[in-house]
């Protein structure tokens, strides 16, 4: 992306997000943009709408481990039209970590967020099937969170018996 594209780009997301633009960089020159929870799907749809990110690449979740918006959730957006690549965060409390669903702006994001809430734990109101995608229904652990355990909850999933049969 050339410089004065991705510069319009940002006058224009600045312009529209005012006071909930939280911060604001270039890392890799890709935007990179902090937002406040409550501007989620109202930023999401003018981005897919107005700006053109047509397309949700990812999104990740990551356990920041302080006492104040534990965890993030980021976003990667792509304008196939502009060729150009977004990062948009918003950050969420360990206490009740809820987003609102974006599958209603990207139906790519069903799974996604999924796999959000099964590693982490982080729900997303509206989802249209939230549950589990790697582990049990039943397991209560979120393994990528900080404090899970390197190698496990003993007795947490049964494991398959790892010596080889001998006869």
């Amino acid at each position: 992306m050339n410089t004065d594209t991705r510069d319009n780009l940002l006058q224009d997301i600045q312009e529209f997000l005012g006071d909930a633009l939280i911060d604001l960089s270039v890392a890799y020159k890709h935007p990179l943009l902090l937002i406040q929870r409550d501007r989620l799907l109202d930023t999401c749809r003018f981005l897919k709408n107005t700006m053109h990110f047509i397309y949700l690449n990812e999104i990740i979740g990551t356990d920041r481990f302080t006492s104040e918006d534990r965890f993030e959730v980021i976003y990667h957006l792509v304008s196939l039209r502009d060729r150009q690549r977004l990062f948009l965060k918003v950050r969420v409390e360990e206490e009740n970590p809820v987003l609102p669903t974006v599958t209603t702006i990207w139906q790519s994001a069903n799974w996604n967020e999924r796999e959000v809430f099964d590693m982490f734990g982080i729900r997303f109101d509206g989802h249209p099937d939230l549950r589990r995608i790697f582990l049990p229904e039943d397991f209560k652990y979120y393994p990528l969170r900080k404090e899970f355990p390197l190698l496990g909850v003993p007795g947490s999933l049964e494991m398959p018996n790892s010596t080889p049969d001998h006869d």
